[in-house]
């Protein structure tokens, strides 16, 4: 997705979001889209000048590819040097950036590696969207070979990642509550109507939500849970319990502490440095939540880092394989161009076949 690097940027990120019928599909969505963008440009540009002024995903992004391809050297030195691309939907770098310089350096063989460890029509179905078209008008001949990791959530190595910043946030809770404290695992929201499609997006969050408590059971820690739902905006009904009104809740019943846990997010941006820490940190105070922690981003964290090598490598290692589910479509409305990019990776996986 990426994010504003300045101020500047903020107007015409709102604009390609809300523009893009796979991420919320709106009636007369060339007006009423752009309307509810300009509407947010000035509420949104006061949050990032809390969190900095613009996004660091791109800082995060670009430090997680670092440490990646160092690692992929040294793991596997027959296909090194390997490098890396960044390609965001709705901010530079663009996709069309990446691709070009991809085209420009000779490369020859291309992972998709999607950020989104959890697959969603609207996030990296849009940007395989996007790459589709990007791909036909700047390398219609094809000179690259496409393969794609289209999710990861439950990798092991995941897994044990996010367990660490959650175990790291349950030891400094005081002793007397350190046990019964809820931990509340928080992931973008989702407009109904995507949901209803059959977006697998809901299922394979409770996914990383449920290997994850196994893996802090594992590691005697037995809180009781929620997965709950934020960033809803707009006139759409969105996926409930919203994460502020579970901390309004939680706060009403008499709950002291909670860990927050972004658990669709591994980079720190605004729906971490601002709406987790700053706005619904003030709604925990306002609702008597006197310890209301939140479980670090993954950002470059040595296990993190060491998890996207490892995901990479295996892919290689396995022969590019391209997952079943990539190919599978929805049970209910799809786009014409979601069809056309499917069957362009169906092909994409058919060259990468052994002969």
């Amino acid at each position: 997705m990426g994010g504003p690097r300045t101020q500047r940027d903020v107007a015409p990120f709102l604009s390609n979001i809300f523009a893009d019928r796979d991420i919320i599909k709106l009636p007369l969505q060339k007006v009423l889209g752009q309307l509810i963008a300009r509407r947010r440009v000035e509420k949104v540009k006061q949050q990032y000048m809390q969190i900095g002024g613009g996004s660091p995903i791109e800082k995060w992004t670009r430090a997680q590819g670092d440490g990646m391809v160092r690692l992929l050297d040294r793991s596997r030195p027959e296909t090194a040097p390997h490098r890396y691309y960044v390609g965001f939907r709705y901010t530079e770098p663009s996709m069309h950036e990446a691709v070009e310089r991809m085209l420009d350096d000779g490369v020859g063989r291309v992972i998709a590696f999607t950020q989104y460890q959890q697959y969603s029509g609207s996030t990296t179905g849009s940007n395989l969207n996007e790459l589709y078209r990007v791909q036909r008008r700047l390398d219609p001949d094809g000179q690259l070979q496409w393969s794609f990791i289209d999710r990861w959530g439950t990798h092991p190595k995941l897994v044990s990642a996010f367990a660490d910043r959650v175990e790291a946030q349950i030891w400094r809770l005081p002793e007397d509550v350190r046990r019964t404290t809820p931990i509340l695992f928080s992931a973008h929201s989702l407009p109904l109507n995507v949901v209803d499609r059959g977006d697998p997006y809901v299922a394979e969050v409770g996914g990383t939500v449920a290997y994850v408590v196994d893996e802090l059971r594992r590691r005697g820690i037995a809180n009781p849970y929620r997965l709950t739902w934020q960033s809803a905006v707009g006139p759409l009904r969105w996926l409930c319990p919203q994460t502020e009104a579970a901390i309004t809740s939680y706060g009403a019943r008499g709950f002291k502490s909670l860990v927050m846990v972004p658990i669709a997010f591994t980079s720190d941006h605004i729906e971490t440095l601002f709406e987790l820490d700053i706005e619904y940190g003030e709604v925990a105070e306002q609702a008597g939540i006197t310890h209301y922690l939140r479980a670090e981003a993954l950002n470059d964290y040595p296990p993190f880092i060491d998890a996207l090598a490892t995901i990479v490598k295996e892919h290689m290692d396995a022969g590019f394989p391209t997952s079943p589910q990539l190919l599978l479509p929805d049970p209910g409305e799809e786009s014409a161009q979601t069809a056309l990019t499917r069957q362009w990776i169906a092909d994409q996986a058919q060259r990468a076949s052994p002969r």
